[in-house]
């Protein structure tokens, strides 16, 4: 089984992206949705990017972007993966010349592999749970949901934690786990020994 990658998402501050990196994590995500209580600015994202170290991947959430939002931020923040969480279609996701992955907002009734087939182009698909409006929300979803034998990447979100994120691991293998409100200790701030927590319960299931 390969490594699972770890992205920690939501980071609005120097000491949560130190944290993160110092516990090993292989990419910080970076909200530019301004009603989430996560979103940055593109002047705040590029003083968070620059803290990264080499061979720590800087992504860029979008929600139902106007082109020109994205190109204004990628003007300023040298984002390596875009990830959008909206209703985006192929044409929309791949305009921008960077890799990029689609949010899947899993409820009964979702075709994973229709999805998958609708966007090609995606480096990898995030499964997240659906709630009203965008984001998961921090809930989790019916990992059933997910067809066995899914070829491309996965990256699995929605309502992980430490205490349940070893668990995922093993039974879905996912490329990679994306996280955010389960290392928090407020909306937007992130806690240090949650994170340490998170990524030593995906080494504990790969180990």
């Amino acid at each position: 089984m390969s490594p699972t990658r770890i992205k920690i998402c939501g980071l609005t501050r120097p000491q949560d992206v130190r944290a993160a990196v110092e516990a090993g994590a292989d990419a910080i995500g970076f909200v530019f949705y301004p009603p989430s209580p996560r979103a940055v600015s593109a002047e705040l994202a590029a003083e968070l990017v620059a803290l990264l170290p080499p061979f720590v991947s800087s992504v860029g959430l979008f929600v139902n972007p106007a082109p020109g939002e994205v190109e204004s931020v990628l003007a300023s923040v040298p984002l390596q993966f875009l990830q959008f969480h909206g209703d985006e279609t192929e044409a929309d996701c791949a305009r921008f010349g960077r890799p990029w992955i689609k949010a899947a907002r899993m409820r009964p009734g979702v075709d994973l592999l229709e999805f998958a087939a609708s966007h090609p182009r995606a480096c990898g698909i995030l499964v997240d749970a659906f709630v009203e409006g965008y984001g998961g929300g921090g809930k989790t979803f019916d990992w059933s949901l997910i067809p066995q034998g899914f070829s491309r990447p996965l990256v699995l979100s929605g309502g992980l934690d430490a205490d349940n994120v070893t668990e995922a691991v093993r039974r879905i293998r996912p490329w990679a786990v994306d996280v955010s409100s389960g290392v928090e200790s407020a909306k937007g701030i992130k806690d240090a020994e949650k994170i340490a927590a998170f990524v030593a319960g995906v080494r504990h299931a790969i180990g």
